[in-house]
């Protein structure tokens, strides 16, 4: 069910969200976290929301949708209600903003927050610079970006990593785990044998690619460089160098990957590209700092440039608000192969 309330407030939308809950019965809510969706262009407004209403299945939520109007129209909120089959397991509020409220997100969310639940942010979309300085980044325990939805994903690695706070996250991160899993796993096989250096192939401007080869900078304490490729989209490869031969992991077609290793029968393994979906379900199954995250940023400095086995670059000033990283590559937090 779509209830659209166009020119209403906070008070009125509250208001409607009751009547809609004692008409259907329901004495209490079952909702275990807010999430707030910042996105303006529709067609990702949508896509974000099937996302998050598909995720709610695992995660019942409240969802609150903020998108900026015209700011030239007049100051009003249109504001949408979804219930039912039209919102998974959560309800969803829509608030399109226009005039001098485009910029007044923050204001009309904090109403219609729900009491003493935790608050995730997501930008679908490009997001802030600094994540945790943004009005609606500041309400939130944890906030999610996407650096890959970025016209310069790279850049924007950097700046985050310059500005990460604990709870920030990247889904292009998180698209990760399957391949941090599998590498961690072969590294659990003998021979257990020191890694000298790595190799970590993929798209020119792919963040999950950058992000893959600085956490392995950080933790294998080696020379990484990073092969920049036209071939294909998002990782194509990582080679481990060891002295009995190396481990390579390739994915050429972004769905089948071959694992290959000294002493040890060549496997394939599924690593299709995660989507949205998948890695927003991971996402909010943890409301703590990510300090795996924090270290794969820090290890972005220590990348050698392509074509040299030298780290470049001097290390960037401590993140504000960052703790140390974890020592150990194999302990990754909660997130696993799943």
């Amino acid at each position: 069910m779509i209830i659209d309330l166009p020119s209403t407030t906070t008070s009125a939308l509250n208001k409607k969200l009751v009547e809609i809950r004692e008409q259907g019965g329901q004495v209490a809510l079952g909702r275990v976290l807010t999430l707030v969706i910042v996105a303006d262009d529709d067609a990702k407004l949508e896509d974000a929301i099937e996302a998050a209403n598909d995720a709610s299945r695992e995660h019942p939520s409240r969802v609150i949708v903020v998108a900026k109007g015209a700011r030239t129209a007049a100051p009003r909120i249109d504001g949408q209600i979804r219930v039912g089959g039209d919102a998974g397991a959560s309800e969803v509020i829509v608030l399109r903003l226009y005039g001098a409220l485009a910029t007044q997100g923050q204001s009309a969310v904090v109403p219609l927050l729900l009491p003493d639940a935790p608050i995730v942010t997501w930008w679908p979309e490009a997001g802030p610079k600094a994540p945790a300085e943004d009005p609606l980044g500041e309400l939130a325990q944890r906030r999610i970006t996407d650096s890959a939805a970025e016209k310069n994903p790279i850049r924007s690695l950097t700046t985050r990593a310059k500005s990460y706070v604990e709870g920030d996250t990247d889904l292009a991160w998180t698209r990760l785990t399957h391949w941090r899993a599998q590498l961690v796993s072969a590294l659990d096989l003998p021979p257990y044998e020191k890694i000298t250096g790595a190799t970590v192939t993929g798209e020119a401007d792919s963040p999950s690619t950058e992000l893959l080869a600085g956490w392995l900078a950080e933790y294998l304490k080696a020379p990484v460089r990073r092969i920049k490729s036209s071939s294909a989209q998002g990782i194509i490869s990582v080679q481990l160098e060891r002295r009995s031969g190396a481990v390579e992991l390739t994915r050429p077609d972004g769905r089948v990957g071959t694992l290959t290793q000294p002493g040890q029968p060549t496997r394939r393994i599924a690593l299709q590209r995660r989507s949205n979906l998948e890695c927003l379900v991971e996402e909010l199954r943890r409301l703590d700092p990510d300090e795996i995250y924090e270290a794969a940023l820090h290890g972005l400095h220590k990348l050698a440039p392509s074509g040299t086995g030298k780290p470049a670059g001097a290390k960037p000033k401590s993140a504000r608000g960052a703790k140390a990283p974890a020592k150990k590559a194999g302990k990754s937090t909660e997130k696993s192969a799943s």
